[in-house]
């Protein structure tokens, strides 16, 4: 590793120092998950909304994510080699280390990882947001198809690190939003992201030991809120709603589906941002007193 390239050890004491932070306020955490081609940057908004809210807000990466979009062009390669389950085994252990049970809200990969760690009975409540399917969830959207293949048109991806041309980014994420916008977004926002969790769950309903699994009927899971953006091209409706299909089975805590009107993938962080952290929030409220 050369003295350029950013420290593993660099991105694992940040996400520390946010626990040790969240620790020392006393109140509920609240754990925010992104999913591939983002960073934890793209939910300081929400970070603020949920603070002011009463919350101890914590937005941890994925391991080695760097600090900044500016470095993650600079050294791509440090996102290669991330699977479903290595991230989800560092987020339960960062999730372990809370004093009190946290919220955890997820986005796309970050919304299955989200529900995975509801499944393990980590977290008080969880929202869900366009979250990536798992094992069981069936549906296959041609759009979804055309999204992912960005990185599964070519095997190679599978141990790469996959960056989203603009064109791959306007139609998977930014297909909603102005074209103006949508430069925005991507200049702001896109970063290569890992291929080997696209694999990963494309390939689930085929392998029976993938880690692209969900434990929906935990007795431990919690509330769950899953909300769905009317136009996301990359997690359509009946990939949604798939899933929420099988999460209600649990017959131990609530779970909810909302859908947000003529919204796209980009809905954590184009114009219309607040509209869906408010919708989470409520959600949360109903089941975490941020005064008690």
């Amino acid at each position: 590793m050369s003295s350029s390239t950013p420290s593993p050890d660099a991105s694992y004491a940040r996400d520390l120092a946010q626990i040790d932070a969240a620790n020392a306020t006393g109140r509920i955490p609240v754990v925010f998950i992104h999913g591939l081609w983002l960073l934890p940057t793209s939910w300081e908004r929400w970070a603020a909304v949920f603070e002011e809210a009463g919350f101890a807000p914590v937005l941890p990466g994925w391991p080695d994510d760097p600090e900044s979009v500016a470095e993650a062009h600079a050294h791509p390669e440090v996102f290669a080699g991330k699977s479903v389950g290595q991230v989800a085994d560092h987020f339960c252990d960062l999730i372990g280390r809370l004093d009190r049970t946290p919220v955890v809200i997820g986005h796309s990969f970050g919304g299955l990882i989200t529900q995975i760690t509801a499944g393990r009975g980590l977290s008080r409540a969880s929202v869900a947001i366009d979250p990536a399917p798992f094992r069981g969830v069936l549906p296959l959207p041609l759009s979804a198809l055309r999204a992912a293949s960005a990185v599964l048109g070519n095997p190679a991806n599978y141990h790469r690190a996959v960056p989203l041309t603009y064109e791959q980014f306007r139609y998977s994420f930014a297909n909603a939003v102005s074209e103006e916008e949508a430069r925005e977004l991507y200049d702001t926002y896109a970063v290569p992201a890992p291929g080997e969790p696209l694999f990963q769950a494309a390939a689930a309903n085929l392998n029976p030991w993938t880690e692209a699994a969900v434990d929906t009927t935990a007795a431990g899971r919690g509330p769950l809120l899953i909300i769905s953006g009317e136009k996301d091209h990359t997690v359509p409706w009946a990939i949604a709603n798939a899933s929420y299909k099988k999460q209600v089975h649990n017959t131990h805590a609530v779970t909810e589906i909302t859908e947000i009107p003529g919204r796209g993938h980009s809905l954590t962080i184009d114009h219309g941002w607040r509209e869906v952290a408010e919708t989470a929030l409520a959600f949360v409220r109903r089941f975490a007193d941020p005064t008690a």
